[in-house]
């Protein structure tokens, strides 16, 4: 069976564990070279780098900050330098909110998890963007945002606000990217088995109040977001742009049930 990305070069960002873990090897399995993006896990990066080549394709590690202008755009060139042109980026770095109620939270908490979140999605789609329209157009965006753009989390403002933020930027973008033939898409995970959510799903009483509300009883696995990710990567999805895709054993829908 022929690989669904055979050539093709992606850059996915917080690829140091995780999901961004799970896309990159999928990725790898389907014949795309891949830009390792870590900010503070070099280990991790490495052990990406291992699994993209155990699949037998080329890995190179850019450790990056997606929150400054600067280091995203030297990203950009270490890739276009080290393995050519990306054809592919998913921007999947993120981090959680400090989970305190909105009326203490700092301006500076805030500040960290909407530049993380939404303003380092912008960045990185602006330096695609320029690169892709300079090679021709064509390509695949994928961004990955979280079930909590719809749904609302208490004392998680921050992250819903920046995972919505993104969801909408998701569907401009496609719009605006339409006569290039770049595909924008977004992915929203549920819970899924991860260095963020392993205290909660290590806890017996929140593992299992956890997954009452998750109508397939689990988490999902990393690998199970990186087929989906690939699949949209693919020319076998050339036709869709500015659509979400929830991942979430049922999740999203069965939210509110018992009203």
């Amino acid at each position: 069976m022929a690989e669904k990305l055979n050539g093709r070069i992606a850059i996915v960002t917080g690829s140091d564990s995780g999901i961004g873990q799970g896309i990159a090897e999928e990725f790898a399995k389907e014949g795309a070279d891949v830009m390792v993006v870590y900010l503070h896990d070099r280990a991790g990066a490495e052990e990406t780098r291992s699994r993209v080549e155990a699949a037998g394709r080329r890995a190179v590690l850019s450790h990056t900050d997606v929150r400054r202008e600067q280091s995203v755009a030297k990203l950009f060139e270490e890739t276009e330098q080290l393995l050519g042109t990306p054809y592919i980026l998913v921007n999947n770095a993120g981090i959680g909110s400090t989970g305190v109620p909105l009326v203490d939270a700092t301006a500076e908490e805030w500040e960290n998890v909407v530049k993380t979140d939404l303003f380092g999605p912008v960045l990185c789609s602006r330096e695609f963007i320029r690169m892709r329209r300079g090679a021709g157009g064509k390509g695949k965006l994928i961004n990955i945002t979280s079930v909590h753009e719809e749904i609302p989390s208490p004392r998680n403002a921050a992250y819903g606000a920046a995972k919505g933020g993104l969801r909408n930027l998701t569907r401009s973008l496609a719009l605006e990217l339409a006569p290039d033939r770049i595909n924008v898409v977004n992915i929203a995970p549920g819970l899924v088995q991860t260095p963020m959510t392993q205290q909660r799903l290590d806890d017996p009483q929140a593992r299992q109040t956890a997954l009452l509300n998750i109508p397939w009883r689990r988490a999902a696995e990393p690998w199970e977001i990186g087929r989906l990710a690939a699949y949209l990567a693919s020319e076998d999805a050339d036709y869709i742009t500015g659509q979400t895709f929830t991942i979430d054993g049922g999740l999203e829908m069965n939210w509110g049930q018992g009203a």
